[in-house]
């Protein structure tokens, strides 16, 4: 049973590993296979490197177990949440990266001091704290991410959505990288911040040019 998305799991959880987006086992990724009203998600606690399409958990969308022998990743009702409430998102990236977590531990939003947060939106929000895989983190990150294709999460690290899983990953890659500037920019003084109107442009070069 969804063996192509099992296998893009597994596949994204080593790239997680080998561009440096999180340690360990932290972080998750899940696909969506919207016709069958399935999602492949990571299982809880497993090293990337160790796991295989067989350890793969599948949920149906009101997160009831379908199929595997693991727990699912403890955020599985965060994803669960977007995948119901964003019709535009099939792959979810949830990241600890390094530079995009230092700025969730400050409370900060991510402004547009690069184009490339254009893959997100004008900006990425930060959520305010909620205990990992609970509700209320799920909530938050909900109500929070607006029309956004990432968003913050307070003390914890980034998630990022995509139209598929290579879009999520690509998004969530390209915000470690302006979290890192805006680290930088900070450090050498005030950044200059790329307008709305700056961005709308950038937007619709991308593609993910929505109207505010």
């Amino acid at each position: 049973m969804m063996e192509y998305e099992k296998e893009q799991v597994v596949r994204y959880g080593k790239k997680l590993i080998d561009r440096r987006l999180t340690t360990g086992s932290g972080g998750n990724i899940s696909v969506y296979n919207r016709e069958q009203n399935l999602v492949a998600i990571s299982p809880s606690g497993l090293d990337y490197y160790e796991t295989t399409p067989e350890d793969i958990v599948i949920l149906d969308i009101d997160g009831n177990l379908v199929e595997g022998k693991n727990r699912p990743s403890s955020e599985a009702g965060m994803h669960l949440a977007f995948y119901k409430n964003r019709a535009d998102v099939s792959g979810i990236v949830h990241t600890h990266s390094k530079f995009a977590t230092a700025i969730a531990c400050m409370g900060w939003e991510l402004p547009a001091v690069h184009y490339l947060i254009g893959m997100a939106g004008h900006r990425v929000k930060c959520t305010g704290y909620a205990t990992y895989g609970s509700d209320e983190l799920a909530k938050k990150a909900l109500e929070t991410i607006g029309d956004s294709n990432a968003v913050l999460l307070a003390n914890h690290g980034l998630i990022a959505l995509g139209e598929d899983v290579d879009r999520a990953f690509s998004t969530a890659e390209h915000l470690e990288f302006v979290s890192e500037v805006y680290y930088l920019t900070k450090t050498l003084g005030t950044p200059n911040i790329l307008s709305d109107e700056n961005m709308d442009e950038v937007m619709k070069k991308f593609g993910t040019f929505r109207y505010r």
